[in-house]
């Protein structure tokens, strides 16, 4: 009797299959392939390129910050963790919490205090990278995400600002936005937090007094393009109900403190002059609210002076942005452009880039002020509004294939593929199972690969090479009428001496 029926007999269970990982991407996240790796990576180059161009150094931090260090100034303040992926050390008492970075703009604050006797000051600097947000997912909505910032540490001179949004109206426009496709909104944090004196949600003698309130409405605020009047006056008052049945509690103002607020979001004007006189009026004797009125003031002038006017760059008391460390001037980049949402409606793309001054940030950790400003483009939105627009696209174009005949002449094929390389021409030897040759043509066409190279055992004896026009190959099994390739066969036959030269002519065009 075999072993499995002694153990039948023996009533022992038969062990149990081992569970095996579902092959899923976990929720909130997502993979990026080739083509998208490469369009991202060239719309960086133009970006950083542009930065470089103003000065600024480069800067890699790593992902992971102390939960100290990165600070809590996230908008979405009710989650765990304070909306981050946060974990402790170890288990002993008083060990340290990590947490993936959230932004690029706090692990720079840690970065400019614990290098401030070496940093130049003032200390320009850009990166970019991946950051992580523990919230949740939606549609377009992820907790993986890319950004490419730029700041300024240790410049208190809002020139500083003005110099920032120069540069992103710049970056925006050598990344393939046109001018006329986006505008850049100019605000301050000190006129808001004017407005909310004369409303009486800010007490000048106890900053905390009102905290919770003053948060809910920034958020408010900053969510009026989603939420419109309506809904950002329930989030001002009581409360709003989404359409999910959530529950958003409210800042509790009285209706006289919520028209005040709601004045303030209503106060650009058509010039910029005429805005800066109605909140001149908005935030009354407030100390706080004159002085950011008077800094927007000076930034206009400045981008003015460089010729960067209203078509580029505009005030605009409705950008209040929601993180929690700006303490002056914001500025947020709109595109204007319109484009088609899910259920087919035209709606404007909106949002890609944003910023501010954030002066108390390094101070938590030095105890001196420190003023810094700089500015953050959501590079999955900004990659996306390109190819929205047909800009985003890039050459996709495979691999040239270096098809396998005859196995044991693996060394020759390894020869021709180090030429096309050595030339400067993207190239690869099929490495499969080349007993189908059928199957390499297959593994071409996945790669999109523009041509595959050919040589069995009679080309070899004749010197020759066979070269296979993919591309073209495809276009004349779909239409076999093309005049324009009339002159041009499919695939060709030449001296294995001409292999780079043949492949560059047929990769331009037959020129």
């Amino acid at each position: 009797m075999s072993d499995e029926n002694l153990g039948a007999k023996s009533g022992q269970k038969k062990p149990k299959a081992e569970r095996r990982p579902r092959a899923e991407t976990p929720r909130g996240f997502r993979d990026y392939f080739g083509a998208e790796v490469t369009a991202r990576r060239d719309m960086l180059a133009a970006i950083t390129a542009v930065y470089h161009r103003y000065g600024f150094d480069p800067l890699e931090t790593s992902a992971v910050e102390t939960v100290e260090a990165l600070g809590k100034f996230l908008p979405d303040v009710d989650r765990p963790n304070e909306g981050v992926f946060g974990w402790q050390e170890n288990e002993a008492e008083g060990a340290d919490w990590l947490a993936l970075r959230y932004d690029l703009t706090a692990p720079l604050a840690r970065v400019a205090a614990q290098y401030r006797n070496d940093l130049p000051t003032p200390y320009r600097r850009y990166a970019f990278g991946p950051v992580w947000r523990n919230e949740k997912p939606g549609p377009g909505r992820f907790r993986q995400f890319y950004q490419c910032d730029a700041d300024t540490i240790g410049a208190a001179s809002v020139a500083a600002d003005a110099e920032i949004c120069a540069m992103l109206a710049d970056a925006l426009e050598a990344a393939g936005i046109d001018r006329g496709d986006y505008v850049i909104k100019v605000n301050n944090r000190k006129v808001l937090n004017g407005v909310m004196e004369v409303a009486g949600v800010l007490d000048s003698f106890d900053p905390d007094k009102h905290a919770e309130e003053r948060g809910i409405v920034l958020r408010a605020i900053d969510k009026f393009d989603r939420l419109g009047t309506e809904g950002v006056r329930a989030l001002l008052g009581a409360g709003r109900k989404d359409e999910s049945g959530d529950f958003a509690k409210g800042a509790g103002l009285s209706e006289a403190q919520a028209d005040v607020v709601m004045g303030f979001t209503a106060a650009r004007r058509e010039t910029g002059p005429a805005t800066l006189a109605r909140l001149r009026e908005l935030v009354g004797h407030s100390a706080i609210g004159t002085e950011g009125v008077n800094e927007l003031s000076e930034i206009a002038a400045l981008l003015a002076a460089q010729g960067y006017g209203p078509d580029r760059i505009i005030l605009d008391p409705g950008v209040v942005r929601g993180l929690g460390y700006y303490t002056g001037p914001v500025y947020e980049a709109e595109l204007t452009f319109e484009i088609l949402d899910e259920k087919g409606r035209k709606r404007q793309f909106g949002s890609v880039a944003g910023g501010g001054r954030y002066d108390d940030l390094v101070k938590r950790f030095t105890g001196q002020a420190v003023p810094a400003t700089g500015v953050s483009i959501g590079v999955d939105r900004l990659l996306a509004a390109l190819t929205a627009k047909g800009r985003g696209a890039v050459d996709s174009a495979g691999p040239v294939v270096v098809t396998v005949m005859d196995r044991e002449r693996m060394a020759d094929y390894m020869a021709m593929v180090g030429e096309l390389r050595s030339a400067g021409i993207r190239a690869e030897v099929y490495l499969g199972n080349p007993k189908q040759f059928g199957n390499q043509l297959k593994y071409a066409d996945k790669r999109a690969s523009p041509i595959a190279v050919i040589q069995g055992g009679d080309e070899a004896a004749k010197g020759t090479i066979v070269l296979k026009d993919l591309i073209l190959g495809a276009q004349i099994a779909q239409n076999a009428t093309l005049e324009e390739w009339k002159g041009r066969p499919a695939q060709v036959e030449v001296p294995r001496t001409d292999l780079v030269a043949a492949v560059q002519k047929m990769l331009g065009g037959g020129k």
